[in-house]
């Protein structure tokens, strides 16, 4: 059977150029990083030529870059050190969140005894930028605010700059999840004036298992991790070497091919989208879909029948990788928490599918669905 990958919000395949790059310390270049002697000293220079790369592209010094496992150790590590070490005794966050922010800082906030407000979600997906505005002048104390730039389910992209204006004007302490946008779009985080952004090198057809914590230089954390002096004492464990020279070469890639890749992008997606509402008119997309938005996804619901309840399944089945919430055993859908927050009680009419494109989809790809899709609902 053939199949058809539209879930690359998920992850992507592994670009054979990355693997490439990643060969020589997975094979001769063995060394410890931390060993004195010319294995260690010639993977130690690798580390710290990709940190330098990966520093360039997001326009910090390579001193703010630490390389973690993932995005989600990454936005744990920023939620837990900004309580414990920053003094902040107060979070803000959305109901859209990726769950390694929420239950990060549900637990995080019960730990230390704090309060956790949510920001409102306009009826498009959006953030409130007025409620915001009020949790933040209301508090007195110093507050983290942890949102995500890009929504992995609906694709919204938050305003990352009027998000930091506001935390620099309320002196709070900003985390942005980026783990959907560091690889797809050029980025300067000082601009943006974010304390801490998480990213993953599997977004972007760079290895697993491989993440970035970025730390602005002007504010002090203590570690998480104990037990050794890697990343300049910040995180103990030899490193993930051939992931992290991985990660900074399919960054590498990404950026230098940004432009084209996003357009052709966009172009599969638009046409994706006119193609279902062709076929399928009572069909309706769920976030800002063609506004400020991902490029890579597009988020539609289908009217729940009996036809369309086991729509994953079916297409999983004829070998069509896409996603729609929490799947459970049987193969039905349970609507994920960013689609009840949205529809405020009235998911349970509709099952969303998520479609996430990247430079590898055909657009004979998305006829193919199509004609799936006729073939199991019409």
């Amino acid at each position: 059977m053939t199949r058809i990958y539209f879930d690359n919000a998920a992850t992507t395949a592994l670009d054979s150029e990355v693997l490439e790059a990643m060969m020589p310390y997975l094979t001769e270049k063995f060394g410890n990083p931390s060993s004195v002697y010319s294995y260690g000293r010639e993977t130690k220079m690798a580390i710290e030529n990709a940190r330098k790369q990966v520093a360039k592209h997001l326009g910090v010094t390579p001193g703010e870059i630490f390389f973690t496992s993932g995005g989600t150790e990454s936005s744990n590590t920023a939620i837990t050190t900004a309580v414990r070490d920053l003094g902040c005794d107060h979070i803000i966050t959305s109901p859209l969140e990726h769950h390694a922010t929420l239950h990060c800082a549900e637990e995080v906030a019960r730990d230390r005894n704090i309060p956790l407000h949510y920001v409102q979600v306009l009826p498009n997906g959006h953030i409130d930028l007025e409620h915001l505005t009020g949790l933040l002048r209301d508090h007195k104390g110093k507050t983290l605010v942890t949102l995500m730039h890009a929504n992995n389910e609906i694709g919204n992209l938050l305003d990352v700059a009027a998000v930091g204006n506001l935390c620099e004007q309320y002196g709070a302490v900003f985390h942005c999840d980026m783990v959907q946008t560091i690889g797809h779009y050029p980025m300067n985080l000082p601009a943006l004036k974010v304390h801490f952004a998480s990213a993953a090198g599997h977004k972007f057809h760079g290895p697993k298992g491989v993440g970035v914590l970025y730390v602005n230089a002007h504010i002090q954390v203590k570690p998480m991790i104990h037990g050794g002096a890697q990343e300049r004492n910040m995180r103990a464990g030899t490193e993930n070497l051939y992931g992290i020279v991985g990660f900074a070469k399919a960054l590498d890639m990404a950026m230098a091919k940004h432009e084209e890749d996003k357009q052709y992008i966009l172009d599969l997606k638009t046409y994706m989208h006119d193609q279902l509402k062709s076929a399928f008119p009572d069909i309706r997309t769920n976030g800002d879909t063609f506004g400020d938005c991902l490029y890579t996804v597009l988020n539609i619901s289908f009217p729940k029948n009996e036809k369309s309840e086991m729509l994953l399944f079916n297409l999983d089945m004829a070998g069509i990788c896409v996603s729609g919430g929490s799947a459970c055993s049987s193969g039905s859908t349970s609507v994920s928490h960013v689609i009840k927050c949205l529809y405020n009680g009235q998911s349970e009419f509709m099952v969303p599918i998520r479609f996430s494109f990247s430079k590898h989809n055909k657009k004979e790809e998305v006829d193919a669905v199509i004609s799936k899709l006729k073939d199991l609902i019409a």
